[in-house]
């Protein structure tokens, strides 16, 4: 029997979609009997590497021109798992379960707003015919891979460095703020797109820069927070400068009308 490779092709990025929920289905097992810190950090790290393999699908798609519409949607309900399910249910046992049917209420919102971002991303990436479209160089609200990258590296730095000053209050508040970016339309780099220009090389330079140093400074642990802390303020600034833009340009049509 002849096997098509062409056709075969297609099966590789979806089996590192797979893979991606696998880890977060895994995670979930492992939280659902009275967790202990252990597996906390055990939970935190399947879902590093669900991220992982949720970072290389993608690549291996457009690598070898495998992108299809099924992708899309495959995509998408694996972070709905791996991202929004396995996260939430972490940091709710984790820290949130001290606020009673409030902390779970604060789950719930983190996981809805995940899958409303994740919907709302499906229609704009694909065209009229149904097919992915080619990524931009930015994405509307904050992707639910770097919402979960966040929580689950306070998880694994509190494990690691000890107990951190974040009370259940304070982690409600960061879910909720979360769950607001990732629904708003806050413009978010995609790095799909990513061009080495001077610009990029020295944004790319000061950022493992000081990652390096919290790295020796503080804790290696607590570099990826920054990274992803970075990548979200980076995103609000950027926002900023927009509403500044289009504040400025409002102002200069208006005075142009009185003139």
């Amino acid at each position: 029997m002849k096997v098509d490779l062409k056709k075969s092709l297609f099966i590789l990025p979806n089996l590192f979609t797979l893979s991606s929920v696998l880890c977060g289905y895994n995670a979930i097992l492992i939280l659902s009997d009275q967790p202990t810190s252990d597996d906390f950090y055990r939970a935190a790290l399947l879902i590093v590497f669900a991220l992982f393999f949720d970072g290389i699908d993608g690549r291996v798609a457009r690598l070898t021109k495998t992108q299809t519409a099924i992708g899309v949607q495959l995509d998408s309900l694996a972070d709905v798992i791996s991202f929004g399910v396995a996260p939430a249910i972490l940091v709710y046992h984790w820290s949130l379960a001290e606020l009673g049917t409030g902390g779970m209420f604060v789950g719930f919102l983190y996981v809805a707003a995940g899958a409303v971002r994740l919907a709302r991303f499906n229609v704009t990436s694909t065209g009229d015919d149904g097919q992915p479209e080619r990524p931009g160089k930015y994405t509307q609200g904050l992707p639910i891979p770097a919402a979960a990258g966040i929580l689950i590296s306070i998880v694994v730095a509190n494990t690691l460095t000890g107990k951190l000053p974040f009370s259940p209050i304070l982690i409600s508040s960061l879910v909720l703020a979360l769950s607001i970016f990732m629904v708003s339309a806050m413009p978010f780099r995609s790095f799909k797109d990513l061009r080495l220009n001077l610009r990029t090389v020295l944004f790319i330079s000061v950022a493992l820069g000081v990652t390096v140093w919290i790295a020796l400074k503080v804790h290696p642990s607590m570099a990826l927070v920054w990274l992803l802390a970075a990548y979200v303020i980076i995103g609000i600034v950027e926002s900023l400068i927009v509403l500044m833009n289009k504040a400025k340009a409002g102002i200069d049509k208006a005075s142009q009308r009185s003139a």
